[in-house]
C-alpha cells in the first residue's frame, strides 16, 4: 500500500528518498479519480504513524525541497480529524510555528527559498486549527494570534509574498472565528484594526489625496488574483475583529473607522480579475461596512474635486430612459454626482443590491446585509437618502401598472415586501419606508396599501402618520401625470384602475338588505368557528381583537367625558 511504503521510507530512508516517495504520494492523492483509502478504518494506524514520522523528519536538518514535500503530505492528512487527535501536541505545533517563521526569534523574511516552506506550514496550521479543538486551545497557549500579527508586520511593503500574507490572514480569520476572546485581543492588545487596514491599503495600492479620499484610476488594470485573495482574507478577518463595534467611544476609534471606511470605498470602486471574484470582494466589503458605526459612513461620499467640478457635465436626460433621475449629473468619466457629491460608492452598492435581487435565491445571506447597510446610511445621511430615493423611487409618471409589476428597482423591492422570508420582507419594506422619510402617505403612494400592510401593522401605523425618526420637510415631487391620475388610483393596489360598475346599483332595497344580512351571517359563522377573528385598531395604531379595541375606545370616551 502507498501509505505503508511511505511510512517505511520515512522511518528508515535518507532525505532524498523521503522527498521522492512523499512527492509521489502527494501527486497521487491529488488526482481527481483517486479514491482516498486513507480514510478507511484499517488505514488509520498507518496514517497516524506516517504523521508522527513526518514530524520527526521535520525536526532534522533537511533540504528545503524535502521540507516542502513533508508539509504537503501533512497538509493532505490534516484534513482527517481522526489522524489529527494524537499528533496535535504542543511540540508538533511548535515545529510548524518554527517552519512558518512565527517565532519571535525570526526577525526577517530574507531567504526567498524558504517562502514555500512558510506557505505550506501556514496551510497545515489552517487545517489543524480548523479541525482540532486541541489545536485551538494550544493556539491560545502559544499566543498564535500575536505571532501571526508579527509575521504580517514583517510582510509589510514586501512584494512577491502574497501567499504568505494570504494564509497568515486566513489563519487569523479562523482563530477570531473560533475564539471570541481572540477578537478582543486582536482589536485592542495587538492593534489589529490598523494593521489589517494597512494590509488592505497595500493590496489595493492606495494613494491618498486627502485624509479620507483616495485616487481612483477607472482605466487602471484589475487586481491580480493574489491581491484579490489577500484582500478577501483581510476583509473576513476585519469583520470578526469589528463585529461588536456599533459604538465609537474615542476620537481615535472614530478616525480609524473612517480610514477603514475610506479603504472600503476604494474597494467598491475597483474590480477583481473575474466577475465572480469582484462580487466576492464587494460582498465581503459590504459585510464589513455593516460593522462600521453609521456616523463614520459619511466618507463613502465626498465633495467633487476641483478637476471633477471643472469637467463638462451632462444631465441624465441625455442618457437612456431607464437611467434617468432628477437633479443628478454624470461627468464624462462616469462619476455619479448628486448635489455636488461623488456618489460612485453608493451607486455600486445599489447595483450590487439589484444583482443580488436578480439572483432570486439566498436572500437572507446575500441580500439583507446590503439592504440593511443602505437603510442605515439613508437614515443617518441626508445626501445618501436623497440620491437613493431619486434612483429607487423617482417621481411617478406612469401608474397604470401595479407597483410590484415591472423590472425597475422599485418594482423588485416592492415584490420583496410580500416575500415568504420574514427577515427579507421586513428589511425591504424598512428601506423603502426610510427613503419615504418614514411617512405613511408617501410609502403608500409608491407601494400600495396591500404591500405595505405588514410593515405598518408592525410599526403601529395602520391608521397613518409617520415613524419615530426626524427628517427634513418634504418637497412636492408629484408630477402632473400623477396629480391627474391620483383621484382614480386604487389605494390598496397602488395603481390606476378603470371605474368598475357598482354591483348594487340595480338592486332593490329588499335585495340589498338580504345580501347584507347574508354577509353578516357568514362572518358570524366564521368568527364562532374561529376560522376568522375580527380585528380592530387600538389607539396606538396596532391591531388587536375587535372586542378589546372597542373596550379601549370606551374607556377613552368615558375618561374624556369625566374630564369635561
Amino acid at each position: 500500500m502507498d501509505e505503508e511504503r511511505a511510512l517505511y521510507i520515512v522511518r528508515a530512508g535518507e532525505a532524498g528518498a523521503i522527498e521522492r516517495v512523499l512527492r509521489d504520494y502527494s501527486d497521487k492523492v491529488k488526482r481527481p479519480a483517486f479514491y482516498f483509502k486513507s480514510f478507511e478504518p484499517n488505514n488509520d494506524f498507518c496514517l497516524l504513524k506516517l504523521c508522527e514520522g513526518i514530524f520527526k523528519v521535520l525536526i532534522k536538518d533537511i533540504p528545503t525541497t524535502c521540507q516542502v514535500s513533508c508539509l504537503e503530505v501533512l497538509r493532505i492528512l490534516s484534513r482527517d480529524k481522526k489522524v489529527l487527535v494524537p499528533v496535535t501536541t504542543k511540540e508538533n505545533m511548535q515545529i510548524l510555528l518554527r517552519l512558518a517563521k512565527l517565532n519571535e526569534l525570526d526577525d526577517s523574511l530574507e531567504k526567498v527559498s524558504e517562502f514555500p516552506v512558510i506557505v505550506e506550514s501556514l496551510k497545515c496550521l489552517c487545517n489543524i486549527v480548523f479541525n482540532s479543538q486541541m489545536a485551538q486551545q494550544l493556539s491560545l497557549e502559544l499566543n498564535l494570534a500575536a505571532k501571526l500579527c508579527n509575521l504580517l508586520r514583517k510582510c509589510k511593503d514586501r512584494k512577491f509574498i502574497n501567499d504568505i500574507k494570504c494564509f497568515d490572514l486566513r489563519l487569523l480569520f479562523l482563530l477570531s472565528l473560533l475564539h471570541t476572546d481572540i477578537r478582543s485581543q486582536l482589536r485592542y492588545e495587538l492593534q489589529g484594526l490598523p494593521l489589517l487596514t494597512q494590509v488592505l491599503e497595500s493590496a489595493f495600492s492606495i494613494k491618498w489625496t486627502d485624509e479620507y479620499e483616495s485616487a481612483i484610476d477607472h482605466n487602471g488594470p484589475p487586481l491580480s488574483p493574489q491581491e484579490t485573495d489577500c484582500a478577501i482574507e483581510a476583509l473576513k478577518a476585519l469583520f470578526n475583529v469589528t463585529v461588536d463595534s456599533w459604538k465609537v467611544h474615542k476620537e481615535s476609534d472614530s478616525h480609524q473607522f473612517r480610514v477603514m471606511a475610506a479603504v472600503l470605498r476604494h474597494c467598491l470602486l475597483i474590480v477583481g480579475p473575474t466577475e465572480d471574484k469582484t462580487e466576492e470582494l464587494h460582498s465581503n466589503a459590504v459585510n464589513l461596512l455593516s460593522n462600521v458605526p453609521v456616523s463614520c459612513l459619511d466618507v463613502l461620499i465626498c465633495p467633487l474635486t476641483h478637476e471633477e467640478t471643472a469637467q463638462e457635465a451632462t444631465t441624465l436626460d441625455e442618457l437612456p430612459s431607464n437611467k434617468t433621475a432628477e437633479k443628478e449629473t454624470v461627468l464624462k468619466n462616469n462619476t455619479m454626482v448628486y448635489n455636488g457629491m461623488n456618489m460612485e460608492a453608493i451607486h455600486v452598492l445599489l447595483s450590487f443590491m439589484e444583482k443580488r435581487i436578480d439572483k432570486g435565491s439566498s436572500y437572507r445571506e446575500g441580500l439583507t446585509p446590503v439592504l440593511s447597510l443602505l437603510t442605515e446610511c439613508s437614515r443617518a445621511h441626508r445626501n445618501i437618502r436623497k440620491f437613493l430615493k431619486d434612483q429607487v423611487l423617482p417621481p411617478l409618471r406612469d401608474v397604470t401598472n401595479r407597483p410590484e409589476v415591472g423590472s425597475t428597482v422599485r418594482n423588485k423591492l416592492v415584490r420583496l415586501m410580500t416575500h415568504v422570508d420574514l427577515g427579507v420582507k421586513q428589511i425591504a419594506a424598512e428601506f423603502l419606508f426610510v427613503l419615504c422619510k418614514e411617512r405613511v402617505d408617501s410609502l403608500l403612494k409608491y407601494t400600495g396599501y396591500g404591500n405595505a400592510a405588514g410593515l405598518l401593522a408592525a410599526r403601529g401605523l395602520l391608521a397613518g402618520g409617520r415613524g419615530d425618526n426626524w427628517y427634513s420637510e418634504d418637497e412636492d415631487t408629484d408630477t402632473e401625470e400623477y396629480k391627474n391620475a391620483k383621484p382614480n388610483i386604487n389605494l390598496i393596489t397602488g395603481h390606476l384602475e378603470e371605474p368598475m360598475p357598482n354591483p348594487i346599483d340595480e338592486m332593490t332595497e329588499e335585495q340589498k338588505e338580504y345580501e347584507a344580512m347574508k354577509l353578516v351571517n357568514m362572518l358570524d359563522k366564521l368568527s364562532r368557528e374561529e376560522l376568522l377573528k375580527p380585528m380592530g385598531l387600538k389607539p396606538d395604531g396596532t391591531i388587536t381583537p375587535l372586542e378589546e379595541a372597542l373596550n379601549q375606545y370606551s374607556v377613552i370616551e368615558e375618561t374624556s367625558s369625566d374630564t369635561d
